[in-house]
């Protein structure tokens, strides 16, 4: 027989990790720059705060209380207000920032073949009936597809962030 499955205590999970909450590192970035359900943008913010991440949001009224609907987090996230996202993308990528889509291409890595992220990244997430923009597609450096065996054509992009944030971060 194993041993016991010991889970650590709060207390004790406080010392091993961050103090406080991470200043903007500027490393990893999530873009659900055009998201379709708002509870989801919260949830992808709680992860962006586990791997030490930020999160990049469209200029949509709405978008701040999607944020706080789903986003349980004690202390502020690092978010980050773009306005139009097109010319957003286009400055990141020729201000030398990697640029990712998640996204069903010819061309795509599969998910557990990403390689960390070296220099700063942007996970772009598009809208989750109809994906990535064509016109945003020109702004991409490559494509990461997440593969999936059941009938669904995409996960939400709270989960889809999630996963590729992770692997990204070399937390995977």
């Amino acid at each position: 027989m194993s041993a016991a499955i010991r889970v650590r205590p709060r207390r004790e999970l406080r010392a091993v990790r961050r103090p406080s909450r991470h200043r903007c590192w500027g490393h990893l970035v999530a873009a659900p720059l055009w998201p379709l359900h708002g509870a989801n943008l919260g949830t992808l913010l709680r992860t962006c705060d586990a791997v030490g991440a930020c999160l990049a949001v469209p200029p949509f009224r709405w978008v701040d209380e999607a944020v706080a609907r789903g986003n349980t987090l004690r202390r502020p996230g690092c978010v980050h207000r773009v306005g139009s996202p097109l010319r957003w993308l286009a400055a990141e990528r020729a201000a030398g920032t990697q640029v990712l889509g998640v996204e069903l291409a010819d061309e795509a890595v599969r998910l557990g073949d990403l390689p960390a992220a070296r220099g700063r990244t942007i996970v772009v997430l598009g809208h989750e009936a109809t994906g990535i923009p064509p016109e945003a597609l020109d702004q991409l450096d490559g494509a990461v597809e997440i593969p999936m065996v059941g009938h669904g054509q995409s996960l939400n992009v709270a989960v889809a962030g999630s996963l590729v944030l992770y692997k990204l971060a070399g937390l995977l």
